[in-house]
């Protein structure tokens, strides 16, 4: 009788997080139910402009996660693929909320595959009530003063006031 060992299933999600929302959340707690280790990566992505740091992004996600013990949060600068050799990561997870997303991704998902062919992407479907949320959204929402508590954790909503109100302080 042979002693099989199982590898370990290790997922990254990356993204932007400028901010996490409540429909980032979703998708990290329901993928860290699918995988031994979820690393959730901040990535810096230069078609933008981003509100926050990646440090910043760092910590409100990492306290957004505390009470998931298989999520660890990171930050990266380099192709996606290296990054999952780098941590023995499998897969790589990605929300989808339009058809557009999935357009997007799935191109995305085409890239990467083509780069290394023992990647996998694997789609999840946001929950419905969040289908329309993104951070954009949040973002101008609160630029606004609008209220953003039902779709950001109240550190996010705080960390969010801070900033535009050191903006505002900026401007005068």
């Amino acid at each position: 009788m042979s002693l099989q060992i199982r590898k370990e299933r290790v997922a990254i999600y990356p993204g932007s997080f400028d901010p996490v929302t409540m429909g980032h959340i979703d998708i990290i707690r329901r993928a860290a139910k699918q995988f031994d280790r979820l690393i959730v990566t901040v990535l810096n992505n230069l078609s933008k402009k981003p509100m926050f740091t990646v440090e910043e992004r760092t910590e409100l996600l990492r306290q957004a996660t505390a009470d998931l013990p298989n999520v660890e949060v990171d930050s990266f600068r380099d192709l996606l693929v290296n990054y999952l050799r780098q941590k023995n990561a499998q897969v790589i997870v990605r929300g989808i909320r339009t058809v557009t997303d999935f357009e997007y991704e799935l191109q995305t998902a085409s890239i990467n595959h083509s780069l290394d062919p023992e990647v996998e992407t694997i789609f999840m479907m946001t929950n419905p009530k969040y289908s329309y949320l993104s951070s954009s959204v949040v973002k101008e929402l609160a630029h606004f003063g609008g209220n953003v508590s039902e779709f950001v954790t109240p550190e996010v909503e705080q960390a969010m006031k801070l900033k535009f109100s050191q903006l505002d302080a900026g401007a005068r």
